[in-house]
């Protein structure tokens, strides 16, 4: 019984840190510093697992953008707005971050490709890459 209260008290954490980053993506190891930082004992296995799971429920979603950087994750809040059929994403080559793309021009190029080129592009897929204004502007 002490094991499946502790499961729980480190799922409630998880989905708590997971709500005070609405619309961000993150990855294991982020969530792993954050817990390190308020001196929260969650192991990467564990943390893991509860964000399978929650992605199971809906609850998160999971990215993986190519095979050389990490799954990263977002509190979805019941909200499905990247489970639309349209929505591309843009990777910083700096700092990695991961952001949602819900643009109609994006659109418009899909369905240019498809008009024009016949081929459909999988929008979920679909990354653009370079760098976001953040480190843009710490480059300046």
């Amino acid at each position: 019984m002490q094991k499946a209260k502790y499961q729980t008290r480190q799922m409630a954490e998880l989905l708590s840190y997971l709500q005070s980053v609405e619309g961000r993506h993150v990855t294991v190891s982020e969530i792993c510093t954050y817990f390190k930082e308020q001196g929260i004992t969650v192991g990467t296995t564990t943390i893991y697992r509860h964000l399978e799971r929650m992605v199971d429920q809906g609850i998160v979603a999971k990215y993986v953008v190519d095979g050389t950087s990490s799954a990263c994750f977002e509190y979805l809040g019941g909200k499905e707005e990247c489970h639309k059929p349209v929505c591309f994403h843009c990777k910083c080559e700096k700092c990695g971050k991961l952001i949602h793309l819900q643009c109609d021009e994006a659109v418009n190029l899909g369905q240019h490709m498809l008009k024009h080129h016949g081929f459909q592009m999988d929008s979920i897929r679909t990354v653009f890459y370079g760098i976001c204004a953040e480190c843009r502007a710490a480059e300046r």
